[in-house]
């Protein structure tokens, strides 16, 4: 029998496919992992929401919705093309970026 760890393991989304859905819905051209391009840097979004125990979906409803005014006057479009579970997922990933 499988342990509970080695289980959630392998549920688990892996980070490279969470990179790689960041690409697929075209994040990846505001937003890095480490620096600001147009947008905050991943880093910089996980470090902000660190504590906040609602950061998921706060964060999911910013990648569908859009925003503005968080990290400064440039706004955040909104991005129909990701579904809800997408951006839950993709919130989930970025809140492990380190």
């Amino acid at each position: 029998m499988l342990s509970a760890t080695v289980v959630a393991l392998l549920a688990a989304p892996t980070a490279s496919a969470n990179m790689a859905l960041a690409q697929k819905k075209n994040c990846m051209a505001c937003h890095a992992m480490d620096k600001k391009i147009v947008g905050p840097s991943y880093k910089d979004v996980a470090a902000k929401y660190a504590d906040d125990k609602e950061a998921v979906a706060k964060l999911a409803d910013k990648i569908i919705k859009g925003g503005a005014g968080v990290w400064g006057p440039v706004p955040m479009p909104a991005n129909a093309q990701v579904s809800p579970a997408e951006a839950t997922q993709l919130a989930q990933w970025i809140l492990t970026v380190k």
